[in-house]
């Protein structure tokens, strides 16, 4: 147990390092020139690419992550109570089917990015921002209602 403490510890370190490392040279590496809009010089960072190729690794490994837990704990409640693995499994089809809708929503068309000339801005790459923000939305808005009833309902149970 204590090897799996050690390699999580380690793997978060590394991560973080690498952050920093990748924060810091878009933040501060320089530039690759300067465009004007509306009157303004804006500085084109040169390491943007690394930035966002860097932000696409941590979305898959937390992905990765977050399947492979709750696939490892579909397992374990199935070995044990099969009535709550059901439930477990259709919040998980639920939130898929929510993914998906967010998906469709998203639109292919080209994003225009001030300064950015890459190939992450159209296609599904801009249908999955699309979709990472609509996605966002509904899960912040699920968030505060639940927060909202929950609290409605305590204070309405205690009055009783």
């Amino acid at each position: 147990m204590q090897n799996y403490k050690l390699i999580s510890k380690i793997t978060l370190w590394v991560l973080l390092a690498v952050g920093i490392c990748v924060s810091l040279l878009f933040y501060v590496g320089g530039s690759q020139g300067s465009l004007e809009v509306a009157g303004d010089f804006l500085d084109i960072p040169k390491f943007t690419d690394l930035m966002l190729n860097w932000n696409y690794i941590l979305l898959a490994l937390v992905c990765l992550c977050t399947l492979g837990f709750v696939c490892w704990e579909f397992v374990k409640t199935l070995r044990t109570d099969t009535k709550k693995a059901i439930r477990q499994l259709a919040v998980v089809i639920a939130f898929v089917l929510l993914v998906l809708i967010c998906w469709s929503l998203g639109s292919p068309e080209k994003v225009n990015i001030i300064g950015y000339e890459g190939s992450d801005n159209v296609g599904n790459m801009a249908r999955l921002s699309d979709a990472c923000i609509y996605l966002s939305y509904i899960l912040l808005c699920g968030t505060l209602l639940a927060v909202v009833f929950g609290w409605c309902y305590n204070w309405f149970l205690g009055r009783k």
